[in-house]
């Protein structure tokens, strides 16, 4: 998704840049649009992580796989 906001995003600037506003605005919407979906991606991805962790450091398998690690 980042890196079709990207895109978007230098379409945006070089249609505007050529006076091409109607497609700059299009693809500036396009383009927020994409980065909101990556965000809210980003911040699903970060909240599994967390709960991951504290599933794992209170579990009983905990020193086992501390152990296993060293």
């Amino acid at each position: 998704m980042f890196r079709w906001a990207i895109i978007c995003l230098v379409i945006s600037l070089a249609a505007g840049g050529l006076g091409l506003t109607n497609i700059s605005a299009f693809a500036r919407k396009l383009s927020m649009i994409f980065f909101a979906l990556f965000f809210l991606g980003f911040l699903a991805l970060l909240g599994v992580a967390y709960l991951f962790t504290a599933a794992v450091s209170h579990s009983e398998w905990a020193p086992a796989l501390l152990a296993a690690s060293v």
